[in-house]
């Protein structure tokens, strides 16, 4: 049995003690980051916000196993956020997801219907093709190819952890959703969490339910905040508990109308994501104050990239071989590049021969 065959369905019921205490708790996080926020100048705000979302699209598309390249999304989320950005060519479906997440952000007290999360699901899905599958775009599954089951295992070993409801309910379905989002009373990050939860249960398109889920936890969360800026990512921190993210939703799934779980679960998680911002802004005000500085020296564009590259987090050590793969220039363009960094004192070497590596002289200090 699953939860959507309740007799009550979808009249949810949870711990009000439990769960408004850890609320409380959570209010009192959120309130005291955006007081923090609000002391920072115009322009670190700006970039807090856009490295956030810039990682919320990045960990929401990496959840469902889908790598973007992440100068591309911040140049595309700097654009839409009227920030100063690179002109760098974005895959249309990254440009599409940061379009979702923009639209959701920006107009958080939009009212959320049919059309609206059927244009998401087209943005994300600009060619109707997912992975190597041709899917409807746009529109509700129809269930022409059997009934929609998330499925796990090998091949020859799968084991259905979950059916959605036909498709022929989900139209009447969907308008409860919407009718909830839009009207009810409910606290906004009580009811991110239900949403999220509500949507997935649902699963009303062919592909994306994820990604437009966590959508729609953004939109709320933004909502509950009254502010466009973001200053941390749900995504990132669900991507770090992937394992125990599709457990809860797995288990809260086949169980009755009570949702104590998911919402503990949920609601902590969002705590986490918050106390991880410091990390976020650490990062971002560093990358400022660095820019600030080196404002005007004579860069070429191989060097900003990867300048950047080690501000985000770059993977591994950086060598002059990587340089060369990563610029798709020659070993001694690579060097140049390099020498004439740690010349200047942004670049510091380390180790000798074969295991000679480079950091930021900035990390250093």
């Amino acid at each position: 049995m699953y939860i959507y065959q309740s007799e009550n369905w979808p009249h949810f019921v949870f711990d009000e003690v439990k769960i408004l205490k850890i609320l409380a708790e959570i209010k009192l996080r959120q309130g005291i980051l955006i007081g923090r926020m609000q002391n920072l100048g115009f322009a670190e705000q700006s970039n807090s916000s856009l490295e956030a979302i810039t990682e919320e699209i990045m960990k929401s598309s990496l959840i469902e196993g889908q790598l973007l390249e992440i100068q591309g999304v911040r140049s595309s989320v700097a654009r839409k956020l009227g920030l100063p950005y690179k002109n760098i060519p974005v895959p249309r479906n990254a440009e599409g997801m940061t379009e979702t997440i923009i639209d959701a952000v920006k107009n958080y007290n939009k009212t959320i219907d049919r059309k609206r999360l059927c244009g998401w699901h087209k943005n994300m899905f600009p060619d109707g093709i997912s992975g190597w599958n041709k899917i409807k775009a746009g529109c509700y599954r129809d269930d022409s190819c059997g009934a929609m089951q998330v499925v796990s295992g090998a091949i020859g070993h799968e084991k259905v952890c979950y059916e959605a409801p036909p498709a022929a309910v989900i139209p009447q379905e969907m308008q409860k959703l919407f009718d909830f989002i839009n009207n009810s009373e409910t606290d906004n990050i009580i009811k991110a969490a239900i949403a999220h939860l509500w949507f997935v249960i649902l699963h009303p398109f062919e592909d994306g339910n994820g990604r437009i889920a966590r959508a729609l936890s953004e939109m709320l969360l933004a909502r509950s905040e009254q502010s466009q800026t973001r200053f941390y990512s749900m995504s990132s921190q669900i991507a770090r508990e992937r394992k125990e993210y599709y457990s809860q939703l797995e288990i809260t799934g086949r169980a009755e109308l009570d949702i104590t779980s998911w919402l503990v679960w949920f609601l902590e998680c969002l705590g986490r994501a918050i106390g991880n911002s410091e990390n976020l802004l650490k990062k971002t005000l560093e990358k400022s104050s660095f820019w600030r500085e080196y404002q005007g020296k004579d860069l070429n564009p191989r060097q900003e990239k990867i300048i950047n590259m080690l501000f985000d987090g770059f993977t591994g050590n950086l060598t002059s071989r990587k340089w060369g793969k990563l610029c798709k220039c020659s070993h001694d363009t690579a060097t140049r590049d390099i020498n004439a960094l740690v010349k200047a004192g942004i670049l510091m070497q380390h180790g000798q021969g074969r295991s000679t590596h480079y950091v930021l002289a900035w990390h250093e200090k």
